[in-house]
């Protein structure tokens, strides 16, 4: 997850439900029965278990950082667990300058559900980690394991997949892995007005050219940092600016369903996250569930963001399952 900054208008110009859980006799997954006006539908039970082992086993590979073997290593391990779980996959390779003059060789994964619907939604998270410690005060040039700020949204949608490949939504689902979003310059670094630019380097790539030719998608949810203990999914500002009427959606449904003590209903600052390259260039309008907290002094990510302390201690179950069954809630009812 990239640094906060303020967005001025002239540089993103440029760039009821019900619910209730029942298992049968024979031991199958629970559902949840959602109501989508007059008609119900069945909402495949998201396991924060799961979830958790997925983030576990990338933190496993190590630092997911591009041009490193654990990074590479990592992604076809990730496209893999797609094409397990059924989808159709592309791996989209490209190449991006970062800040320091470094080419990095990045891989944006797609997993494609529900291939001829053209009533698409598109799911994302980024699954590179930060190069540096650039928040702590000890190893600060050493990668960190990026648990949340990573693998949380990767493990989240993982999940998902595997219940999209044993219960087909009616509408088409794309779940995209955005490489390079977390290789900015660190913390402290002197800023120009196109700074915000080495940010997310994946997603850019993806909006200038999309893994399908005139793809579209009626709106994205973007899951970054969603594992963490005491997370607070306030109303993101970019996301308020380009898709208001989709974060009302995911938010109601999150608090119908019970998880109003995560989900909240103050807006913060705008942010330069993939969310913003997805809506602003790739035309898709996305909401960011992302775990930004206004309750306390200072404002932000957490203090474990950008540290080694991002590790798989701050991970918890509770926010894994607020985070997927609201998440897969909406991709069911729609």
């Amino acid at each position: 997850m990239n640094r906060l900054k303020n967005l001025v208008v002239g540089v993103l110009i440029l760039c009821g439900v019900m619910c209730g859980c029942e298992s049968d006799e024979g031991g199958k997954e629970r559902v949840v029965e959602v109501e989508a006006g007059r008609d119900s539908v069945e909402v495949p039970e998201f396991s924060n278990d799961s979830a958790y082992i997925y983030i576990e086993r990338q933190v496993a590979f190590g630092p997911r950082v591009p041009n490193s073997v654990e990074h590479d290593n990592c992604g076809e391990w990730l496209a893999d667990e797609l094409r397990r779980h059924g989808a159709n996959v592309i791996v989209q390779k490209g190449k991006s300058k970062a800040f320091d003059g470094k080419i990095l060789e990045l891989s944006n994964i797609v997993g494609q559900y529900n291939l001829d619907s053209k009533n698409r939604i598109m799911l994302y998270a980024h699954w590179d980690t930060r190069p540096f410690a650039d928040k702590d005060i000890i190893r600060i040039n050493e990668p960190i394991d990026g648990a949340n700020d990573g693998g949380s949204g990767v493990g989240v949608l993982l999940e998902i997949a595997r219940q999209l490949g044993d219960k087909a939504p009616n509408v088409g689902v794309d779940i995209v892995f955005f490489d390079g979003e977390d290789y900015g310059a660190p913390e402290g670094t002197p800023s120009t007005s196109t700074s915000y630019l080495d940010w997310c380097l994946g997603s850019q790539l993806w909006a200038k050219q999309p893994h399908r030719y005139g793809y579209r998608a009626r709106f994205g949810i973007l899951l970054d940092m969603v594992g963490a203990k005491d997370a607070v999914f306030n109303r993101e500002g970019t996301s308020m600016r380009y898709a208001p009427s989709v974060v009302r959606k995911v938010w109601s449904r999150a608090e119908k369903l019970g998880y109003g003590r995560w989900f909240q209903n103050r807006e913060t600052p705008a942010t330069i996250d993939d969310n913003l390259f997805v809506s602003e260039l790739g035309g898709v309008p996305s909401v960011n569930i992302v775990d930004y907290r206004m309750n306390v002094i200072p404002m932000g990510y957490g203090p474990f963001h950008h540290t080694h302390a991002d590790n798989m201690d701050v991970i918890d179950r509770s926010t894994l399952e607020a985070v997927g069954k609201t998440v897969l809630s909406i991709v069911y009812s729609e």
